[in-house]
């Protein structure tokens, strides 16, 4: 596939509106007290639909960190009092994860925000995107 100038432009387009939208996660999750993959923790644990929450190692997966990371992230989300830790009866190993009510408030709070900012850039994200696919879809 030989690339156009416009192919270039209409990348770096959608890269740039990607990346807004990112740091304006990463602004308003520091507000709120959180790093970036804390909150992104926090709405993969909402998000499940696992019976008692995700596992540890299910949320390292869907963060691409290890699991001793993994770890790391949810003891501090757990002394902040956003998480807490439940193990199944059938096996103690398995710790299962889920947002206490200060963490499902936090969460909501912080999504509310998102997703005002996701109407606004939503035409220029559209717009981009559909710019890619219809370079592609013209080879």
């Amino acid at each position: 596939m030989n690339l156009r100038t416009t192919d270039y432009d209409t990348l770096a387009r959608f890269r740039f509106l990607i990346r807004r939208f990112l740091q304006f996660s990463e602004s308003v999750a520091h507000e709120a007290g959180l790093e970036p993959q804390q909150h992104q923790m926090m709405l993969i644990i909402r998000a499940s639909q696992e019976p008692g929450g995700p596992t540890v190692g299910v949320v390292a997966e869907h963060l691409l960190i290890r699991h001793h990371s993994a770890v790391g992230l949810v003891d501090r989300l757990e002394q902040r009092g956003l998480v807490e830790r439940t193990r199944q009866s059938t096996d103690r190993r398995e710790v299962h994860l889920r947002l206490t009510a200060r963490g499902e408030q936090l969460l909501t709070d912080l999504s509310q925000a998102h997703y005002a900012e996701l109407r606004k850039l939503a035409p220029q994200l559209l717009g981009a995107l559909s710019g890619l696919l219809e370079e592609w879809a013209a080879r």
